[in-house]
């Protein structure tokens, strides 16, 4: 087990939604920024903790989409929050998963001692990114931002159980935004294809791609963590779609020990997972003791988990 706690957290969920059917989706206001969002969540992510930021030495952004290409959305966030330059900070993306794969690598540096204190930014303003003539995921998303400030933990059994990560990279292209970076530079913009600059997603590709390969993956999963479903009080999945019921039902999750609120707050991306977590904090729906696996899949196709003992 890998010596790891959640100290705080803390979120900021935009005050505008939108309903389609009986979904409620949050979209970013006009005036508000990604990168206001991202910060303001960690402010109150070290509040949270009670802690300043000179507590914190190294900053993990999680974000599948960020600010800007340079510097990294990390640093920007850390500009917001202090002008010292006491931390670390560097980017992680996986995605959607990109939260899980931050928490897998903080606990890695938490354990070794390279770190005391580690915040972790998450979050998405999907809907800037979003293609109206998608109906599929232009009415999926939402967006959020999440902050969680983890240190070592202050019990030995608390930390990371075990973690697996994979990609097939078969469907690397089921899910993709193709424009901005070098693929698709900014000065080539005018001759280039405006598609190119908004999310494009293969939904029912990417969905028999996970179909296939998930229980597998779950399989192997819980043999390298060494646990059975009765050990796990709540899985907390990325809130893909409205297809993770009968995702989960495959792979044999137990319906009274999962999180399902894509119908109430759509998929947040980056900030799916964390948000749910901290949503279930909370509320009291898991504590300390409980085991929590969180997991989900990613463009790539990527499929995350990793066990949490709280």
């Amino acid at each position: 087990m890998r010596s790891c706690e959640i100290a705080g957290w803390g979120s900021m969920l935009p005050g505008r939604t939108v309903r389609f059917g009986e979904s409620v989706r949050y979209r970013i206001e006009d005036d508000v920024s990604h990168l206001d969002m991202l910060a303001g969540a960690a402010r109150r992510a070290i509040a949270h903790a009670g802690l300043t930021t000179d507590d914190v030495d190294l900053v993990l952004g999680a974000s599948a989409a960020g600010v800007q290409p340079i510097p990294c959305t990390a640093a920007l966030v850390w500009e917001r929050l202090t002008s010292a330059g006491h931390a670390a900070a560097f980017d992680v993306n996986s995605t959607c998963t990109s939260f899980v794969t931050a928490l897998d690598i903080a606990s890695r540096y938490l354990d070794d001692g390279d770190h005391r204190t580690v915040l972790v930014v998450a979050g998405d303003v999907a809907s800037r990114f979003l293609n109206p003539d998608q109906q599929e995921s232009f009415e999926l998303f939402s967006d959020a931002a999440v902050a969680v400030v983890l240190r070592r933990a202050t019990a030995p059994d608390r930390g990371v159980v075990s973690s697996l990560q994979q990609t097939w990279p078969a469907h690397a292209h089921d899910t993709e935004l193709r424009g901005g970076l070098s693929h698709a530079p900014a000065q080539q913009y005018a001759a280039a294809d405006p598609a190119d600059y908004l999310f494009d997603m293969d939904g029912r590709r990417a969905l028999l791609g996970m179909m296939r390969v998930l229980p597998d993956f779950f399989d192997r999963f819980l043999r390298r963590a060494g646990l059975v479903h009765d050990d796990i009080s709540l899985w907390i999945p990325h809130q893909a779609s409205a297809a993770l019921g009968p995702m989960l039902d495959r792979i044999g999750v137990p319906a009274d020990r999962r999180v399902d609120e894509v119908e109430a707050f759509g998929n947040m991306v980056s900030a799916s997972v964390p948000f749910m977590l901290t949503r279930a904090l909370e509320s009291g729906r898991i504590a300390t003791g409980d085991t929590v696996v969180l997991c989900g899949t990613a463009a790539g196709l990527t499929a995350n988990a990793l066990a949490l003992r709280l």
